[in-house]
């Protein structure tokens, strides 16, 4: 005889202690309103998602105000580099006197100073719970080499020393690895 499992409700706040031990960057997704007015939020659910096309996701909670903004429009992810981290308190709600420093003379409003900076075009927007998934494709970006911001544990950090003993020098699944062979164009798979 089998017994069902039966289901415990996940306690929401371990949950988030869970995913607060996976170390990530912090990026703010600036757009601009249905006036125009430029606006962003600090979010640090952002993934690489595909080099061909070049698309790039990130995750925003549904109440926040750039979620609405977003619907169509181009974005810029602005990942940070260690000296924003003001410009990420500021755009995760806690409003500096100074205003962080824009780039607002294209389509989309950029943040000057960042460790590198992706302009999208809008590719997608999918449901994610109290959340959404918003996908673009990457049109133009810029990398500096600023050091990037780093969050891990509900504190901002920064990157700290290499880890002796690697065993390559590039990514495993870089395409000069050999690892698997890239895509030379979009082949969408068959549903």
């Amino acid at each position: 005889m089998t017994q069902e499992a039966v289901m415990v409700p996940i306690d929401t706040r371990e949950l988030r202690h869970a995913f607060g031990r996976f170390a990530t960057g912090v990026t703010v997704v600036t757009c601009r309103s249905e006036e125009g007015v430029p606006h962003g939020a600090t979010v640090n659910a952002f993934t690489a998602v595909s080099l061909d096309p070049p698309l790039a996701q990130v995750t925003l909670t549904r109440t926040s105000r750039a979620a609405r903004y977003l619907e169509g429009a181009p974005f810029a992810i602005n990942i940070l580099s260690l000296e924003q981290m003001l410009v990420a308190l500021h755009f995760a709600g806690k409003v500096l006197e100074d205003e962080p420093e824009w780039a607002l003379d294209g389509d989309v409003p950029v943040l000057l100073k960042n460790a590198a900076t992706l302009e999208c075009r809008p590719w997608n927007i999918y449901d994610g719970g109290d959340h959404i998934i918003v996908v673009g494709e990457v049109i133009s970006m810029d990398i500096t080499k600023r050091a990037p911001l780093l969050f891990f544990g509900g504190k901002f950090r920064h990157v700290g020393p290499l880890v002796e003993g690697a065993p390559w020098d590039h990514s495993g699944d870089a395409p000069e690895s050999g690892w698997f062979a890239g895509a030379e164009s979009f082949k969408p798979l068959n549903t």
